[in-house]
């Protein structure tokens, strides 16, 4: 099995040490750097911090300015 099938994994519950049970949690952008963006994990019960998880930096696909009946150039 290649390793890189499991790179984009996302977690939907993580075991907090608080509420002592596998509890939902939440994603949240800690840091934007060069080369990766670094996520935090949260326990969506308490809030608790429970992983972190380094990705790598994909720049968004910028559209350029918008135009439109209504807009204002």
């Amino acid at each position: 099995m290649p390793a890189d099938q499991f790179e984009n994994l996302e977690a939907v519950s993580i075991y907090c040490p608080r509420c002592r049970q596998a509890m939902p949690v939440r994603k949240r952008l800690l840091l934007v750097l060069l080369d990766r963006e670094l996520y935090e994990y949260l326990c969506a019960r308490c809030g608790t911090s429970v992983a972190k998880k380094n990705e790598p930096f994909r720049p968004k696909p910028f559209g350029g300015p918008k135009t439109g009946p209504g807009l204002i150039r």
